[in-house]
């Protein structure tokens, strides 16, 4: 039997994909923000459990898609310009960092402040570290930061697949879809 090229991503990488990025904002919609009194807050608790619940979902569907990317078949990149590649290459292992950095620095933080990871469904994990207030919340700023850092990457990351599709006219928009030009789902 011929073996064909592989043109677009596999169902299973475009779902780890899309969930991945819907969890990212709504993460972002939900957390609390602002000061630990404002965070921790009762009139705040189920936007931050929602948060917390979020977060540990990203970090554990990330680890599930980077070993999925070792096994599947990925669809040759594009010929593009030396830049473009090397600039996708960037920003695809800046998103890559940034989906362990964001929540691990939120766990550390939170852990550090002295305070449990509270998730939905009154789910709670005790700090694992000893707690160093002043540490934990450096850590809770950095979180911020670079949540708000991942949707700018991420920002620049959908510009570049709309330039892809809409001015090169090449296909690495389409590989990451779940329909193909026809407008028909799945695998083309």
């Amino acid at each position: 039997m011929p073996t064909q090229n592989v043109t677009r991503y596999s169902t299973l990488t475009q779902v780890f994909h899309w969930l991945t990025a819907i969890l990212v904002v709504a993460a972002f919609v939900y957390g609390p923000g602002g000061s630990e009194e404002r965070v921790y807050s009762a009139a705040r608790e189920f936007d931050r459990q929602l948060h917390e619940t979020l977060g540990m979902s990203v970090l554990a569907l990330v680890v599930l898609r980077l070993l999925w990317r070792v096994i599947a078949k990925r669809p040759e990149p594009t010929p593009t310009a030396r830049w473009m590649a090397i600039g996708a290459m960037v920003v695809q292992v800046t998103l890559f960092v940034l989906l362990f950095a964001v929540p691990l620095t939120a766990i550390a933080g939170a852990w550090l402040e002295g305070h449990a990871l509270t998730l939905l469904w009154g789910i709670k994990v005790q700090p694992l570290m000893s707690e160093h207030h002043a540490v934990g919340k450096v850590l809770a700023e950095i979180h911020t930061w670079l949540g708000d850092a991942i949707l700018w990457i991420a920002g620049l990351h959908t510009a570049a697949a709309l330039y892809h599709h809409f001015v090169l006219m090449d296909s690495v928009l389409i590989s990451m879809l779940p329909f193909n030009r026809k407008g028909d789902i799945g695998d083309a």
